[in-house]
Parts: structure tokens; sequence; C-alpha cells
């Protein structure tokens, strides 16, 4: 934490003899931790020394303990002085010069929305990770993202527009290779099984948090309000006192109960049950890349879990509020709300069949038989594969 614009602490070479003062062992290590410092160098003589000394014996200030870390390769224009700062590190990272921040940045966005990236080992672009499968493709997306987009030739860049994720975002999501369809075909199975060339688009599981926002979208249910602390949606009863520290989950009223599931407060011992069934990361280690499973349990918790339960009754509440009028009508709204599509005849056949046997079967008066009868079909929907896949 900090302003990056001043000057920070004093990085130096000399951590083993804040481990190791004198008299207190680790002579060996302490040597070859003087043999590297600045000062031993050549053009050391061109280093500043620290004005207030750096960190010396015992973690004390000493002076004379030169600011330039050895062997730290990097180009000294543009930088705020003669000592290098945060903010030269932040230069330095966005230099138009520097080969890997952009084409990094780039790498991980084209994966969230494909699946794999041009580079498919997003943590090793060196000689042990694998060659990009598009070379020109990563590096036009990489200079489009460090240029500052022009509205038309005739009026000049906008600054502010350089390094945009959202422009990033939009150039993606807007080209003909991510609005391809995703249905398989025989002539690319045999040409191109792993789909490497992007003949087509990959079909691909929503995360944890998502697939909770989809289910609270089409029931209506979903919050809007950005930003805030973290919310505590219903999870099952008991499951903070599984881990080591017993903790107390209070479920939060109103609004933010209904909050996208990216503000969700995460435990790391005990996870909500609901985001870990769906491969959200445990929160110990740094995850790159959302491994997805397909298990039972994922079946079990769309059908089962009392949130999704809730959202459930939501749907049918709505479909019944907002859409009067026919059976088929409502099934129509139905899967525009869940699938973005109309059911097919055989689909359609079905669910009418479960809606009917459901309502002979409810008990109560005819608003409750239909609130029953609507929340089968609205359980039916939630728990496709198709509600929670982006084909």
């Amino acid at each position: 934490k900090g302003d990056f614009t001043r000057p920070g602490e004093t990085v130096t070479p000399g951590v083993p003899e804040i481990l190791y003062p004198l008299g207190s062992g680790g002579g060996a290590l302490r040597a070859a931790a003087l043999q590297q410092e600045p000062r031993n160098r050549p053009g050391a003589e061109n280093a500043s020394p620290s004005p207030g000394g750096g960190r010396g014996e015992g973690g004390r200030f000493s002076k004379g303990v030169l600011e330039n870390h050895p062997g730290v390769g990097t180009t000294r224009s543009n930088t705020s002085a003669d000592r290098l700062h945060r903010l030269d590190l932040a230069r330095w990272i966005v230099a138009t010069n520097n080969p890997l921040t952009a084409r990094v940045i780039v790498n991980r966005v084209w994966q969230q929305y494909f699946g794999r990236g041009i580079v498919e080992t997003e943590n090793d672009f060196g000689t042990q990770g694998n060659p990009p499968t598009h070379p020109e493709l990563l590096d036009w997306l990489a200079c489009e993202f460090m240029s500052p987009a022009t509205a038309s030739p005739r009026q000049p860049s906008n600054p502010s527009t350089a390094w945009s994720l959202k422009r990033l975002h939009r150039l993606i999501v807007t080209s003909a290779t991510y609005r391809q369809s995703s249905k398989a075909r025989s002539d690319l199975r045999e040409v191109d099984p792993n789909n490497r060339l992007l003949a087509r688009q990959n079909r691909l599981r929503l995360d944890a948090e998502a697939v909770r926002d989809v289910a609270l979208a089409a029931s209506g249910l979903l919050s809007r309000k950005m930003g805030g602390p973290p919310v505590y949606p219903p999870q099952p009863d008991g499951v903070m006192t599984l881990g080591q520290l017993k903790r107390e989950w209070k479920t939060s009223p109103g609004e933010d109960r209904y909050r996208r599931g990216i503000y969700t407060h995460f435990w790391r011992a005990t996870p909500h049950p609901a985001l870990a069934v769906f491969d959200a990361p445990d929160g110990f280690t740094a995850c790159t890349r959302r491994l997805r499973s397909n298990t039972p349990l994922q079946a079990l918790t769309l059908l089962n879990d009392r949130q999704f339960y809730e959202f459930a009754r939501a749907l049918a509440a709505r479909l019944l509020d907002e859409f009067p009028g026919s059976d088929a009508g409502r099934l129509d709204q139905a899967f525009r709300l869940c699938l973005a599509r109309r059911p097919a005849p055989e689909e359609r056949q079905r669910l009418q069949e479960l809606l009917d046997a459901e309502l002979r079967r409810g008990a109560g008066g005819a608003k409750a038989k239909q609130n029953e009868g609507w929340t089968a079909v609205a359980r039916v929907l939630l728990n496709l594969d198709e509600m929670i896949t982006r084909e």
C-alpha cells in the first residue's frame, strides 16, 4: 500500500545480512551475498547510494548501501531519477518495448472466452512453454491493447483508451471468431480434434459465481448493485463449523441476499459449497486457470440446494405474474429467460406433461397448484446442462 509516485523503501540484496547478523552464524551464505553486492560489480561506481542508508546489520539502517539491485535487467530510460523506485517499475512494466506485459494480458483475456489461450501455457511464455497457435494474432491484439483508440481518421486518438480492458473485451466478443457456433462437426473433428485453429467456438461451463448469477437473473432476483462490502448468501447449516476456526455465517438480508457471486464472502478453510462444487479456487494458491469438472454433486446442487429452490419458486412466480395467457406462451418465455431460445416441439410436450401431472397432484387452491406446477418446470430448466453452459 502507499503512493507509488513517491520513493518507497530501499530494496537491497543484503537480505542474508538481515537474517544472519554478525556473530550469529551463516558465514558462508553471508560471504556469498557480500560478493554479489553492487559495489563489487562492474559499473557499480554509477550506482547511487541511499542518502538515508539501506537495510544493514540486524535490520538497522547503515550508510552507503546501494539501491540498485544487482542482476535486474532494465532500461534506465524514462526513470524518475537516478534511483529506481516503484514508479519506475510500473513504467517498465507498461513500456511499449516490454515484450511480455501486453501479450500476457491479452492471452489471459482470450483464455477466458475460448477456454484456452493463444499460448496454452498461460504462466510460461518462455522456452518451456507452448508456442502460440496464432502468433500474428497475439501480436496484433497486444498492439491494439497498448494503442489508444481512434474514433475516425480525422479525429485524434484518445490516450485514455490505451491499455483499456473494456475495449479489449469488446474487440474480442464482437469478433466473428467469438460469435461462431460451438456445434461439433465431423469434418472439423478429423482435421482439428482439439479445435486449436478455432474453426468453431468452444463449449464451456460457466464459472462457479456465474452459475448462481444466471439463475438469479432468470428468476428476476439478481441485484444490479455494484461495489460495497462482501455479502453472505444462504448456505447449508453447519458448514462454518467444519473448519479449524469456528465461524458464524449470518445470511445477508434484503437485496444483499441476491448480489452477484463475485461479492460472496470467501473463507479459505470453508468456502461456500455452491462455489466449491463448481470448481471455484480454494484461495490458498494463485489460480490463473480454473479447471472444469463434471460431477453428480453439481446436478444435485442445482436440484436440491435451497438457494436454487428459491430461485425456481421466484421464476415460477415471475412467469405467472408477468406472462398471463396460455401455458404454451409461458413455456416459450421460460425458455427465453433460461436458455435464450424457443423450446423444440418435443421439449414443449414433455414439460407440458410434467406441468399437467403436477397440477393434478397438487393440493390447495388453483393458485397454489399453479405455483407448485410451474416451480417444478422451473427446477427442470435451472438444472439443465444448457443453463450453465456457454454455447
